[in-house]
């Protein structure tokens, strides 16, 4: 026969979970299609892992057969490309995360 099990109360409380990293969000500032080069056969203009500086541009989003670049708010490091390029997009949906430069 198996004891029933007792629930152990704590003997300290828990650690308080570490604190998430602050990370800026790029969100698209309007409808269109986003593009990671300046032209399918260019590099992109940026990868996870480069560093960007205010101003840099991040990406293009096309709008009604205008090509709108899309610039660094901050300077930092890319953490995430949250977007495929060629895919259609929202206003205000997230595109890229940076970890700011202090």
């Amino acid at each position: 026969v198996e004891a029933p099990l007792r629930a152990v109360p704590p003997s300290a409380p828990a650690p308080p979970a570490a604190p998430q990293e602050e990370l800026y969000t790029v969100k698209a500032p309007m409808v269109g299609t986003f593009y990671r080069a300046p032209a399918p056969d260019a590099p992109p203009y940026v990868q996870v892992g480069d560093r960007v500086e205010k101003g840099q541009v991040l990406c293009i989003i096309e709008a009604m057969k205008l090509m709108n670049e899309i610039e660094a708010e901050v300077s930092g490091e890319v953490v995430a490309i949250l977007v495929e390029n060629a895919q259609p997009v929202e206003y205000g949906q997230p595109l890229f995360l940076i970890r700011e430069k202090k």
